[in-house]
């Protein structure tokens, strides 16, 4: 067994070798930006990027190590000196270690010029090897990095070499495995439990979704951020974001020709250095009005669940009753099926583009929208959540595009869990009602938005709530209205109630009664409305969609801002026609036409509406437009983002 405890001796000698290298990179990083951190930033919130570093390092390194930890323990088994096994392991690892090192010194003068770590675009200077060469080895500021990078090479293999030789003959003069039952059971069992923590390691955490570079993300300041962030796992993980199927770019029309037609659909001339589509919103200082504002995104919340929508089971009698106090929009849709695409269209007015996830990425993109736009204006923002921070990579995302604060499911007692997604509604709003309050006692105008989840499977309904129904699927979307009741009831209590504005929509619907066409409406028709002491009632027939969401609300503010993105202000703007999507569909409608495109399989689908019915037709001319308007909404879109010309900052 000692010939055993001597292989594991060395792997973990190797392997904690590796930690310290790649410590003292993230230190030379550290070190190296220049750069002034905010003055309530202290010493303990600098260590946890640090913390966090070893953390991610530990993947990388657990990675490199698993395979030789396996081969070395089956090595044991054989009476022969496992000597193959430590040169096997020496020369594999020593190669791995060559190369997370090499990603390690680039990522300091790739991090310095380019304030993020090290990413998949990197390949894209491959082409330009002379151009690139001399920008390295140019720069003086470089050549510590560099020089560093090849002594810590240099280094990991005599390193690695000398241990490999000295364990091995300190385990040749141990005698080899005892082939009885309690020796094999002993060793077998030990070994497949340092291989099961090493694959833990790779894991990197016990939630029900992996380590992600959102596990990095912990306060307000971007540096500290991303310096946790292992530069091999970022760069890795980066290139298998490209290869995913649904962000490979999708070619509609030519993106010269998109970007005028959104130009003339949206009337806009675009700002030099910043798109060719942003324009200055302006208003008065007498329009200046800094309410409040909290957003309620209410998980799959389908219109038809309403009755004023033709529902017939009173399902969400507060919601039927809150519309008639706000002012509230009859057609109103989602930008796509998923909840990413809800928080993405509804924040930062960018159109879902099919099945693609634009907050998953390993590269957090920048957008400026109504959180950009409200902290530049003072507001401290909040998003509550009831599952973990990390899924759909929300923390890092959320905390990159205007987010202060984050509340999520490791911010919650582990006794308020009811399901996979965490927390139900009710709690959410209470604990959320709390985080409101403390805020608000600070006299700063915030931003709360929230998160519901009951309304999704699996349906959880605390046996305190009486239903008057039978069925889970309709339990479940009373109880959520009956939360929603509850917050807003405690809201209107509060000190900061008349100088608030609610926003309530669906992140996206659910399917309600029998399908129209290839695209039921229930998916995608959701409601949406604005309340609030300061806010006239009345109904708004007009077409809108998330992407609207927060042009209409900052007109409502009165806060001047550089506008970038696909929205309107439904207020004094009209949309020709609304688009969305789904996993694989496109769509744009009006009040009587609807035109589906399916681009993977080329097929258009064509309907007259009708009161309600939806009557399939053949492609004629306003179809055509139909289609040319939210294929071109589309492409610009996509280019915009691939351009990184999402931002309201010049370039």
């Amino acid at each position: 067994m000692k010939r055993a405890g001597y292989s594991l001796a060395y792997i973990l000698t190797t392997h904690a070798i590796a930690l310290i290298v790649f410590f003292l990179f993230r230190l030379m990083l550290f070190a190296s930006i220049d750069y002034e951190f905010a003055s309530d930033v202290t010493f303990g919130t600098k260590a946890i990027a640090f913390i966090k570093g070893v953390w991610f390092d530990n993947v990388t390194a657990c990675y490199i190590t698993i395979l030789p930890l396996a081969i070395m323990w089956i090595a044991q088994f054989f009476k022969h000196s496992p000597r193959w096994a430590y040169k096997f392991t020496a020369i594999f690892t020593s190669i791995l270690y060559t190369i997370a090192f090499t990603i390690s010194a680039a990522n300091v003068p790739y991090f310095q010029y380019f304030f993020t770590n090290i990413n998949s675009s990197i390949f894209n200077w491959f082409g330009y090897a002379g151009t690139t060469g001399g920008m390295i080895f140019g720069e003086s500021a470089y050549i510590l990095p560099i020089l560093c990078g090849i002594l810590s090479i240099i280094f990991i293999w005599i390193a690695n070499i000398k241990l490999a030789r000295y364990f091995a003959s300190l385990a040749e003069q141990q005698p080899s495995l005892q082939y009885n039952i309690t020796s094999i059971s002993i060793y077998s069992i030990v070994g497949l439990t340092l291989i099961g923590l090493c694959a833990f390691g790779i894991r990197g955490r016990t939630g029900y979704n992996p380590i992600k570079v959102s596990q990095a993300y912990y306060c307000q300041d971007a540096f500290l951020n991303q310096l946790g962030i292992s530069p091999t796992f970022n760069l890795l993980t980066s290139y298998l974001d490209d290869l995913r199927k649904e962000n490979k770019p999708i070619a509609f029309i030519d993106n010269d020709i998109a970007i005028d037609n959104v130009k003339q659909y949206l009337n806009r001339q675009g700002i030099d250095g910043i798109s060719p589509i942003a324009r200055h919103v302006s208003y008065s200082d007498s329009a200046i009005n800094k309410k409040n504002v909290i957003i309620i995104l209410m998980e799959s919340m389908s219109a038809q669940l309403m009755k004023r929508h033709g529902q017939k089971k009173t399902l969400t009698p507060f919601l039927d009753s809150l519309a008639t106090q706000s002012c509230y929009f009859n057609n109103f849709y989602s930008s796509g099926n998923h909840t990413n695409h809800g928080i993405t269209a509804t924040l930062y007015s960018f159109p879902s583009i099919l099945k693609r996830n634009a907050m998953k990425g390993t590269n957090i993109p920048k957008y400026s929208g109504l959180p950009t736009v409200l902290a530049e204006h003072g507001y401290h923002n909040m998003f509550f959540m009831t599952h973990e921070s990390q899924y759909d990579n929300m923390n890092a995302f959320l905390r990159t595009n205007g987010f202060h604060d984050i509340y999520a499911q490791e911010d919650y007692p582990t006794e308020a869990r009811v399901n996979s997604f965490g927390v139900p509604d009710d709690f959410l709003f209470n604990y959320a009602l709390n985080k409101i309050n403390e805020k608000a006692s600070k006299h700063q105008p915030f931003c709360a938005v929230l998160l519901t989840i009951s309304n999704h499977p699996p349906y959880v309904i605390p046996k305190s709530f009486t239903t008057k129904h039978s069925q889970p699927e309709d339990q479940i979307v009373e109880y959520a209205d009956h939360a929603i009741a509850n917050f807003i009831s405690q809201s209107q209590h509060q000190p900061w109630w008349e100088n608030t504005i609610f926003v309530l929509l669906g992140d996206h619907g659910k399917l309600v009664g029998t399908p129209q066409n290839e695209m039921p409406q229930s998916y995608n028709h959701i409601p949406f409305l604005i309340y609030g002491a300061s806010i006239e009632p009345k109904i708004i027939n007009d077409l809108g969609g998330q992407i609207d969401v927060a042009p209409t609300l900052l007109s409502y503010l009165g806060l001047s801002h550089i506008q970038n993105n696909f929205g309107v202000n439904l207020n004094n703007e009209k949309r020709e026609y609304i688009f969305y999507t789904s996993d694989r569909l496109i769509a744009a409608r009006d009040g009587s036409h609807m035109y589906i495109y399916d681009p993977f399989e080329d097929l258009d689908y064509c309907y007259f509406i009708n009161n309600g019915n939806f009557e399939k037709t053949t492609t004629d001319t306003t179809f055509l437009k139909m289609k040319n308007y939210c294929l071109s909404m589309l492409q610009a879109s996509q280019h915009l983002i691939m351009s990184q010309l999402t931002t309201d900052k010049s370039h």
